[in-house]
């Protein structure tokens, strides 16, 4: 199976000017934890709801006066639409991360996550193999 088969189509992302404010808002209104970071279509970074909670506590600084370009990871992993789901589940493994993007032709076409893979009976048993990596402490 193909991660094309099971990903999210519909991919909200924000601008690397972006206040952290309007990052979690997104998050928060869509019930998600990771939003792409776009130059254009084009992926620049990934902010989550980890990077929030983690990276944004500056002392006397508002989430309104930051910007997602300061807390979030740039060069993100991505993926391609062809790839097969056990290379999905593999990486997302071997790197501790939930989620990759997808591009095509440069521009992001989707994201598949930890629970696409969760929520797909045949890929099931990758997801539980790779939430066990990912969970497992000392790796950096």
């Amino acid at each position: 199976m193909k991660v094309k088969d099971i990903m999210t189509k519909s991919v909200i992302s924000l601008r690397a000017d972006d206040t952290i404010e309007r990052a979690a808002e997104i998050m928060e209104q869509n019930n998600i934890g990771a939003v792409p970071v776009c130059e254009g279509n084009k992926i620049i970074g990934i902010i989550t709801d980890r990077d929030i909670a983690i990276r944004s506590g500056v002392k006397g600084e508002s989430y309104n006066s930051k910007t997602v370009r300061d807390i979030m990871s740039s060069n993100p992993v991505t993926g391609s639409p062809d790839m097969d789901l056990r290379d999905a589940s593999r990486i997302m493994s071997e790197r501790q991360i939930r989620r990759i993007p997808i591009i095509e032709n440069e521009s992001i076409v989707g994201i598949v996550s930890l629970g696409d893979l969760a929520t797909n009976t045949k890929t099931n048993d990758q997801a539980g193999d790779a939430l066990s990596n990912i969970s497992r402490p000392g790796i950096s």
